[in-house]
């Protein structure tokens, strides 16, 4: 049996790598099980301990700290307005499953705001100075300029959605694409060959991949994609309610409406009552996200739900394996890890 004086194959010390190569399971994984996390499974835990045993593994402080810089701070970064984030459920679901992730390590979590220029500014000099182990961006666009500057400071990120199908930095998002396609489907099923679209915001990558999913489902089914049947939005009960009223004097005969979020549904059903029409009878409505505001709707939303809570908690995992290398995934010559979670249509009475 090794003791703890075994050299590692490098000839020192036997190195965290060495014994995750020896226990079959990634480097984060090790660092889990090395810290008390609960969130490994006995058998990982046990391949783990029987790896360190046999090569003489020693944690030392540094196997806490992971380099003598460390901050034990994690930042969530919102580039939004704070009304919008205390306005939109998926952010505080969002939110919670960061939390619930990072509740047995000894991370702080700290919650900023970057939503105009002069926070981003802020922002930008506060991660210049590498006061934090790594950040978790929320809510990307496609120019924002965050993800190559933190990419430049060779901070570890991961964000939630990528920014466009050559995303270079590790992403967590739900199957925005499939889940378009289950609202449109099942209003399909329901009679409906009017369906129209209110969109997201379209400088999101998310949003417009539910747009594919829509245009796709529609032409499988032998319709024409009619892009009158489009409305962009932008997340927003306001511009839900824009969006629906615009529809309704561009296409009046619209029998079934598709809303990128649940917030967006909201402001599309005020405009549909406005104009005197009827859910689901005369327009049949399906929402995004299977948040709060669907199920306390009236009628009550039929909506896509995605994950948003593991979506979170995917999000920590990733950086924490970050955290734990130091090193940027470029230099390490990587697959950037992009994990895509699946959806399901909830179906309530909207519909």
């Amino acid at each position: 049996m090794a003791t703890h004086g075994a050299r590692g194959r490098s000839g020192g010390r036997p190195t965290l790598e060495e014994v995750a190569a020896r226990a079959g399971v990634g480097r984060g994984t090790v660092s889990r099980v090395i810290n008390g996390s609960p969130r490994v499974s006995d058998a990982t835990r046990a391949a783990v301990e029987a790896a360190v045993a046999e090569l003489g593994y020693v944690p030392n402080t540094a196997a806490r700290a992971l380099a003598a810089n460390r901050t034990d701070a994690i930042a969530l970064v919102v580039p939004e307005p704070e009304t919008r984030f205390f306005a939109e459920p998926y952010f505080s679901d969002m939110l919670k499953g960061v939390a619930a992730e990072l509740s047995d390590t000894e991370m702080q979590l700290l919650l900023i705001f970057a939503g105009n220029d002069r926070e981003r500014q802020r922002l930008a000099q506060y991660l210049a100075a590498h006061r934090v182990d790594g950040v978790l961006l929320v809510s990307v666009h496609a120019d924002d300029p965050l993800p190559d500057l933190l990419a430049q400071l060779e901070i570890p990120s991961v964000i939630s959605g990528p920014r466009s199908v050559a995303e270079t930095l590790p992403s967590v998002d739900s199957d925005n694409y499939g889940g378009a396609r289950q609202a449109v489907e099942h209003l399909l099923s329901r009679g409906r060959t009017r369906i129209a679209h209110i969109t997201g915001r379209l400088d999101v990558y998310g949003a417009q991949r539910r747009i594919d999913g829509y245009r796709d489902a529609l032409r499988e089914a032998g319709l024409e994609a009619n892009e009158n049947l489009i409305e962009a939005g932008d997340f927003s009960e306001e511009g839900g309610t824009r969006a629906m009223a615009a529809l309704l004097a561009r296409v009046p005969d619209v029998d079934a409406v598709f809303a990128a979020s649940d917030v967006t549904a909201a402001g599309a059903r005020q405009a549909l009552r406005e104009a005197g029409r009827r859910i689901p009878d005369d327009v049949a409505l399906v929402g995004y996200d299977d948040s709060a505001i669907a199920r306390h709707m009236d009628p009550p939303l039929t909506s896509v739900r995605q994950p948003i809570a593991e979506m979170g908690r995917h999000m920590i995992d990733l950086l924490l394996t970050e955290i734990a290398d130091r090193r940027p995934a470029v230099s390490r010559g990587l697959e950037r890890r992009q994990v895509v979670l699946a959806t399901e249509l909830v179906e309530r009475t909207s519909s």
